[in-house]
């Protein structure tokens, strides 16, 4: 049977419903200043969703690719310059294998049907992540889209499959060290700015905002090292559920909220 999303089964918004609430809404408008420039979502609860109407736990990452879709042609819309988006990470390879297999297929497919959508909004994807692994096929049209769409010139779309935080910051490590050893790196030199420029993200800027969906109170071992000053929002919505206005309501929470990085509160 073919993985394709299908919003109208179940519980799931509508495909009409969803063109809808991707319009900004009265207090967002397109291009308004004060939006968080990166957003980060660590998209959890498609099983929980699924569990709660009866159904297996691939129909609620058949409904999750529908938010992902709605939500990054939200934010594209709205003038974000990145989202991050948390599709896979290195502990999940403990779940059952057809399971895994079902969400590679997932990935594949939303690589190649939302060309249309990523070229038409100027959406650059891109990976980040361990390739070792992955299935071929997944990572050809993963490979394909991102060449086609490497002229875009508006939203970053990063997707972070197979990915740890710890283990990305393990490599840069090692990767400088190897540079050290090499002569090619003073490491008296080494600082934050050259150690960011050694990971996956390098050239990315960190998010502003990190998002969680399923009332979860962690940060699950996702981009570590860049979301050191993020604003947090938690939503007890799973990530099937998530809408266009959720995603308003965040930014409406960030921009309520006075970031001072470590600082005092100026007079």
């Amino acid at each position: 049977m073919s993985p394709k999303p299908n919003a109208g089964t179940g519980d799931g918004v509508t495909d009409s419903a969803a063109t809808a609430d991707s319009r900004p809404t009265a207090d967002l408008e397109t291009g308004q200043s004060g939006l968080p420039r990166h957003i980060a979502v660590i998209m959890d609860g498609n099983g929980r969703w699924a569990r709660q109407r009866g159904l297996p736990r691939i129909e609620g990452h058949r409904h999750g690719v529908t938010s992902v879709r709605r939500v990054t042609e939200h934010a594209a819309r709205l003038g974000i310059d990145q989202l991050t988006l948390f599709c896979l990470s290195s502990e999940n390879w403990r779940r059952p294998a057809a399971e895994l297999n079902f969400l590679m297929l997932l990935l594949e497919q939303y690589m190649i049907e939302e060309r249309e959508l990523m070229i038409r909004e100027g959406i650059r994807p891109v990976m980040i992540g361990d390739r070792a692994g992955l299935p071929e096929a997944t990572l050809a049209a993963v490979d394909e889209t991102v060449a086609i769409c490497a002229v875009n010139t508006g939203m970053r779309l990063c997707l972070a499959v197979n990915y740890g935080g710890r283990a990305e910051i393990t490599a840069a490590a090692r990767r400088l060290a190897r540079q050290a050893v090499a002569g090619e790196v003073d490491p008296e030199a080494i600082d934050e700015s050259l150690f960011a420029a050694s990971l996956e993200t390098a050239g990315m800027p960190d998010p502003d905002l990190l998002i969680r969906t399923a009332g979860e109170l962690r940060i699950s071992n996702f981009l570590l090292w860049q979301v050191s000053y993020a604003e947090l929002w938690v939503t007890e919505r799973t990530w099937p559920e998530f809408t266009a206005a959720d995603l308003d309501e965040a930014i409406t929470a960030y921009r309520g909220r006075e970031r001072r990085f470590g600082g005092l509160k100026t007079p």
